[in-house]
């Protein structure tokens, strides 16, 4: 019992078992008596879940062909969003499949920070349309919404939706989805995670399923390249924040480490270039994001996240804009409990000299240098639509989010009250 108490003497108990219940670093946890011990041994492993195939690079889509045959699909459920589908983004997927003879229906109720309702229409339309795997093709509206359906679909249990909240028991994977990003941010096609909007609540919540893993993810940048400078920007902040969340993220560990200061490294050199549509900058986005979602999506994320989220489902906020707001508001809040890595981030992002610094100096120079890209590619500081008598909600909703208990240090909702100040 000597490795429990190491583990938890710092930490609550409650906020141990949040934390090992959202997040899924400790996949295998047996007692075992050894051969000639006496005590119970808790044996501990760290699990990365990832696309069982996945395709990078320009003309990527030609694949999804490909792939629904090698699978023998017979009919595809398109899951886009409206505007996709109006700047016809969604048709270059769709043209394939008509060139291949490929059936298909395209079902289009999604909005951005999609609601329980857009996933129970999705799932009545599933039910009629006769397909039998899902081509999600968007951003993080879309696949969340692709997700849901595909999860529900395979576990009719959860039809309420809520009940997907956390860590939900499904018993079957969901039915197949080929994952195509036009977004460079979410990484929702290589997640286990997907939000949901509670209207009537005013919240949104996070759901954590192996289960929903996209079994091939096609990240084509082509994709990327009809999406305005706003929403470039704004995702792409949305992917820096994973991967510095998920870098400093309580679960960290090498494998993931890894994938992090890459992401870091390839956002921070690309995202300009990508708000302005050059090749390079869309290509180093959608690869960036993509590993931070490698990361993040089996470590977990932080205060940022469940902060952001809040905003999102009381104000509409976008994402990707709530995330960049409180990143480096964020950060200097957790840097004392952050050792080292935040030199690294400073290095990832192309500071100079960061062996030189003092500790003080390498971490404030890490959260300017995210500072300087978030003005940079226009995103805003503040969010004039909070009010101090919102603050209470907006906290406590932020506290009992499940991307909360992930930070590296302990928020209480007073804290959470005074970080959404920085922003008003």
């Amino acid at each position: 019992m000597e490795l429990i108490y190491k583990v938890t003497e710092n930490v609550t108990l409650d906020s141990f078992c949040n934390f090992i219940f959202y997040l899924n670093i400790v996949n295998i946890m047996t007692n075992r008596r050894p051969k000639g011990q006496e005590r119970d041994v808790i044996i501990m492993a760290n699990r990365i879940n990832l696309n069982g195939t996945s395709y990078h690079g320009a003309g990527a889509i030609a694949e999804i062909a490909n792939e629904a045959k090698a699978h023998a699909f017979k009919k595809a459920f398109v899951c886009s969003d409206p505007d996709l589908i109006k700047f016809n983004v969604t048709s270059k997927v769709t043209d394939i499949l008509e060139k291949e003879g490929l059936e298909y229906e395209i079902y289009s109720d999604i909005k951005a920070n999609p609601t329980i309702q857009n996933v129970q229409n999705g799932v009545a339309a599933f039910k009629k349309s006769g397909a039998d795997y899902i081509i999600a093709i968007g951003g993080g509206s879309s696949m969340d919404t692709a997700k849901a359906i595909g999860i529900i679909i395979a576990n009719p249990e959860f039809e309420d939706v809520r009940s997907l909240e956390g860590v939900a028991p499904t018993k079957k994977p969901c039915v197949p989805i080929i994952a195509v990003p036009t977004t460079a941010g979410t990484a929702a096609e290589v997640t286990i995670n997907y939000v949901i909007t509670d209207v009537e609540k005013k919240r949104k919540f996070v759901c954590v399923d192996p289960h929903d893993m996209p079994i091939i993810a096609v990240v084509d940048p082509e994709m990327m390249s009809s999406m305005p400078k706003g929403l470039t920007a704004s995702t792409g902040m949305d992917a820096l924040t994973h991967a510095i969340e998920g870098y400093t993220t309580k679960a960290a560990w090498e494998m993931t480490d890894m994938f992090h200061l890459k992401a870091i490294e390839l956002i921070s050199k690309s995202l300009r270039g990508a708000v302005e549509n050059t090749k390079e900058g869309r290509e180093g986005m959608a690869l960036g994001q993509y590993i931070a979602g490698m990361g993040f999506s089996n470590v977990g994320l932080g205060i940022a996240h469940s902060m952001a989220h809040t905003l999102g489902a009381v104000y509409d906020t976008p994402h990707g804009v709530a995330c960049a707001m409180m990143l480096p508001i964020v950060m200097e809040y957790n840097q004392e409990c952050t050792g080292e890595k935040y030199r690294e981030i400073a290095r990832a992002m192309g500071v100079k000299d960061v062996d030189s610094m003092t500790q003080e100096e390498y971490r404030k120079a890490a959260i300017d240098a995210v500072r300087k890209l978030s003005v940079d590619v226009g995103i805003p500081t503040k969010l004039e639509a909070i009010k101090e008598e919102d603050l209470q909600f907006l906290a406590e909703s932020a506290h009992a989010d499940a991307c909360a208990p992930g930070n590296p240090k302990d928020a209480s909702v007073e804290d959470l009250k005074d970080l959404f100040r920085k922003i008003m």
